[in-house]
């Protein structure tokens, strides 16, 4: 067979619409491998096939090469999206988030995904643990991680948006990007959810992307305040499960915050 079938029958409007959209503009500067869309409609997507090869060295420092020159391309504003509507999460319990685009990433970022997703889990965090998350959510409000290593401000990135292991497709003609919530972001977002879940060669991506993109030494500890919006999510799809974690990388969150602001 060559082609690949996403199917959900009870699809929110827009869902297939959206990831169309997204694969074909992370497609569009022709700097990384995107997985073909042939066809899509209200309740499928249809995919060229991939050939899956097995995860190695030297092509996932060339992946980290090929993300930094995607997050190159750009992007009209923080939270901009190439469809009308935007989602994130799995193909069975997929959840809207706002689309429009601003010119300030921690506006964007607190503002139409942390405390959105907050308010969304309340039920979930007590005590403590709200007031913990809470503190990280003001900690990022302070605009310690506009930039990196608490340096200038980003401009938006072409970003993939969901970058966990599990969409990266490891093919004959290089790492394969598949299952997008693309949208113009931070780009530490896409290293972020790199690193959450562990990425295969995780080291070589990273390498790759700073031999494109030198970085400062220590901007890895800037990571927890990207991933978090992610981490809230699996709470609000998955359950209470993750919440340890995310109260973990809250804790971080607020201490990196500190620092940045010495």
């Amino acid at each position: 067979m060559t082609d690949f079938l996403k199917l959900r029958k009870s699809a929110p409007d827009g869902f297939f619409a959206a990831e169309a959209a997204g694969l074909r503009w992370l497609a569009e500067p022709d700097v990384v491998p995107v997985v073909e869309v042939l066809e899509h409609g209200p309740d499928f997507l249809r995919l060229h096939r991939l050939r899956e090869t097995g995860p190695d060295a030297e092509a996932a420092a060339a992946f980290g090469r090929a993300l930094a020159g995607l997050h190159d391309a750009g992007a009209p504003g923080f939270g901009w999206s190439p469809a009308p509507q935007s989602f994130f999460g799995p193909l069975d319990s997929p959840f809207e988030v706002p689309a429009e685009p601003v010119d300030d990433f921690t506006d964007y970022w607190v503002g139409q995904r942390l405390r959105p997703l907050t308010s969304a889990v309340a039920g979930d965090l007590r005590g403590e643990d709200r007031a913990t998350v809470a503190s990280a959510i003001d900690a990022i409000a302070s605009g310690a991680f506009a930039g990196i290593c608490g340096e200038g401000a980003e401009t938006p990135a072409r970003v993939h948006g969901d970058l966990w292991a599990g969409n990266l497709m490891w093919s004959p003609t290089g790492v394969t990007l598949i299952d997008p919530a693309a949208h113009g972001g931070h780009r530490l977002e896409d290293l972020a959810l790199l690193a959450l879940f562990g990425a295969p060669f995780l080291g070589e991506i990273f390498s790759g992307y700073e031999q494109a993109h030198p970085m400062p030494d220590d901007w890895q500890e800037d990571l927890p305040a990207h991933s978090f919006f992610a981490l809230l999510a699996h709470i609000r799809l998955f359950g209470r499960g993750f919440l340890g974690q995310a109260v973990s990388a809250a804790r971080s969150i607020i201490a990196r915050a500190e620092q940045l602001h010495r």
